[in-house]
């Protein structure tokens, strides 16, 4: 993130006539309101000029080391006294500068940037215009608890129960020219559900209530339709080891982010 150092010239109002000329070198950035009768090389000169100043008074290391807002305040009295010299004398005191920043710019013009594009930007850092999906995955979830561990033991437990059975039909399935084949469809599918809930308690994403419900009720459905196959009390275990899952999956929130600016 760079540091920003914003001021004004010529003195004026910020108001929609203002154009908002933007230099960044060295992890500091310069920015400055003008009106708009100024001419482009004069204000690239203020804040090339600006550049200079704060180059000489702080290194890179006191740059790096900031960390608190505003902490060049006492920079201040050196842009008020810039300011004043390009209030009073309409530009730089030597023409060569201007001349070659007037030379740079038509070499290589600045980039303009309208205020649809400025307001896209700034609506989408403040979460105002839809993110893509990827935009979640930075962020983290509280510590795993004693009875998540114990929840991901169980379900790892039921995955692998679900697995062996269904492997095991497979043989039989071949032989009994697929009679037993949605059986084996039914242990599979609980095996994979089994293995999303996992991963869903243990990383964030998108729509969490809506795909916990729905691997919940696929694991019952599959459990239901395999109860020819499993007695009441392997029945009972299945299901509640999903439902305490969902339920801690559901539990579990995001950790709140610490705004460190060391008010």
């Amino acid at each position: 993130m760079s540091l920003v150092l914003f001021t004004c010239v010529p003195e004026s109002k910020i108001s929609q006539g203002n154009w908002w000329p933007f230099l960044s070198s060295e992890g500091v950035s310069y920015m400055t309101v003008c009106a708009c009768g100024l001419p482009a090389a004069t204000a690239f000169c203020f804040l090339e000029d600006l550049r200079w100043e704060f180059t000489a008074c702080f290194d890179n290391s006191a740059v790096a080391l900031a960390s608190r807002p505003y902490p060049f305040l006492e920079f201040d009295s050196a842009i008020q006294k810039l300011q004043q010299h390009y209030n009073q004398k309409g530009g730089p005191s030597l023409e060569v500068t201007l001349a070659e920043v007037q030379e740079d710019l038509r070499t290589s013009p600045p980039q303009v940037l309208t205020m649809e594009e400025v307001a896209l930007t700034n609506g989408a850092a403040n979460g105002h215009v839809e993110q893509t999906a990827a935009s979640g995955q930075g962020q983290r979830l509280e510590p795993v608890s004693a009875p998540g561990i114990l929840s991901l033991i169980l379900n790892i437990m039921c995955a692998a129960l679900n697995l062996i059975r269904g492997v095991h039909l497979i043989e039989y399935t071949f032989q009994d020219d697929y009679d037993g084949l949605w059986n084996v469809v039914a242990f599979l599918l609980a095996f994979l559900c089994c293995v999303c809930q996992c991963h869903l308690y243990l990383f964030h994403t998108c729509q969490k209530k809506l795909k916990s419900f729905t691997l919940l009720t696929i694991i019952i459905l599959c459990n239901a339709f395999l109860c020819g196959l499993r007695n009441i009390w392997q029945l009972a275990f299945h299901m509640s080891v999903a439902c305490l899952s969902t339920l801690l999956t559901l539990h579990r929130k995001l950790l709140d982010r610490n705004m460190d600016c060391g008010v």
